[in-house]
């Protein structure tokens, strides 16, 4: 199998992260988003919406973050990504409200806009006016996250084991410390990102946007 990924996406990191894990061998094809490689002809006619990550296994190919991940797991049978019914689709639900709530407002709406170019409003008060908009919204599904889907009862986003729903959240919840945020309104939710950054490969999957981070020391962020 093999990967196109790029360790500064968010989304690519949940499956380097699980691979890491899970010891599952993949040939891993780098695709440099800071060169704009991905709007280049050859990727995108791998990825017609010129996105990674990007998995191909033998002709068969996939295109989003979440189906990897469970095609993933399911082709290692893992248990991290449970079979049963009700189990199955909590995971699934999980996964869902990171990728329609908590990244759409918190990763495009207040984060990428502070910490990638691309992403800033042409204006400064078009700029102030989006991270108004989107830490308000991002401090309320940080809220959810913490007091109802984590709560004082459930170590993990599915309750008392780790999923892959953790795997892939913990990439996204890891963006606060980007702009400055401790997470320190959030207890539940700062413990489970200290449970996740406890990883054997945590830090080498995220060294590079640690580095990244560490070069925007300095300047003024807004944080959630």
């Amino acid at each position: 199998m093999k990967l196109y990924y790029h360790p500064a996406s968010t989304t690519s990191r949940p499956l380097m992260l699980f691979a890491a894990e899970q010891r599952i061998p993949l040939e891993m094809q780098l695709v440099d988003l800071f060169t704009g490689e991905h709007y280049q002809a050859p990727f995108e006619a791998v990825n017609p919406n010129r996105l990674v990550p990007v998995l191909e296994d033998g002709a068969f190919r996939l295109t989003e973050s979440s189906a990897i991940l469970k095609y993933l797991a399911d082709k290692i049978d893992s248990p991290l990504y449970p079979k049963e019914l009700q189990a199955r689709a909590r995971v699934n639900e999980r996964m869902d409200w990171v990728n329609t709530q908590l990244c759409r407002d918190f990763a495009y709406g207040a984060v990428y806009p502070q910490i990638f170019p691309l992403h800033k409003r042409r204006s400064d008060e078009a700029q102030s006016a989006q991270l108004q908009w989107g830490c308000e919204r991002a401090q309320a599904w940080l809220k959810v996250l913490d007091q109802h889907i984590l709560g004082a009862q459930n170590p993990y986003l599915c309750g008392a084991q780790m999923t892959i729903a953790d795997y892939f959240a913990s990439a996204f919840v890891a963006l606060a410390e980007i702009i400055g945020s401790d997470l320190a309104a959030y207890p539940q939710l700062r413990a489970w990102l200290g449970r996740m950054k406890a990883l054997p490969s945590w830090a080498a999957v995220n060294q590079m946007i640690d580095g990244y981070a560490a070069s925007l020391k300095g300047q003024a962020m807004v944080a959630v």
